[in-house]
């Protein structure tokens, strides 16, 4: 069982929110069905530089989709990790090569070895968190419905 609460510190991912502004989303799908194109979108619709990095897809939410991510040809702040938990190593290893600030694994994606190669080439790591709930939850918009309702209440309408 890996420990993770050292890769979920919430200092740490807001730190890590506040000063991203470019994210490569490796394993980002062009399904719009798919968790990852969801959340690709969502941080797009926020003002992030979403870049696909998935090489059966030339385009996705309108942003060429590359091979990997030593085919990014911008500076990259935060790689966003929709993979297999064995695929982890190698981005890790490409996440260090780009010099990317942070390495951010989504839910489920949990890889000790990779969390090892990221942390030793003086990357960021957060592990099993979704960008998109964490964005949300400290950024403010964190609703049922899927938009910003502007209020925060527990006191419904006409119950008082």
């Amino acid at each position: 069982m890996t420990e993770l609460g050292r890769y979920q510190d919430p200092l740490t991912i807001q730190r890590v929110l506040h000063s991203t502004r470019t994210i490569a989303i490796v394993g980002l799908s062009g399904n719009e069905l798919r968790a990852s194109y969801f959340v690709g979108y969502y941080l797009k619709r926020h003002g992030y530089r979403v870049i696909p990095v998935n090489p059966r897809e030339k385009e996705i939410l309108g942003e060429t989709s590359y091979p990997s991510l030593l085919d990014v040809p911008v500076p990259v702040d935060l790689v966003n990790v929709f993979r297999a938990p064995d695929a982890l190593p190698a981005i890790a290893e490409e996440t260090v090569a780009i010099r990317a600030a942070a390495l951010w694994c989504q839910f489920g994606v949990i890889n000790e070895e990779g969390a090892r190669i990221a942390g030793d080439g003086g990357v960021t790591v957060i592990m099993d968190r979704c960008l998109k709930v964490e964005h949300a939850r400290y950024v403010g918009r964190m609703h049922w419905l899927g938009f910003n309702t502007q209020r925060i209440t527990s006191v419904r309408a006409g119950l008082q």
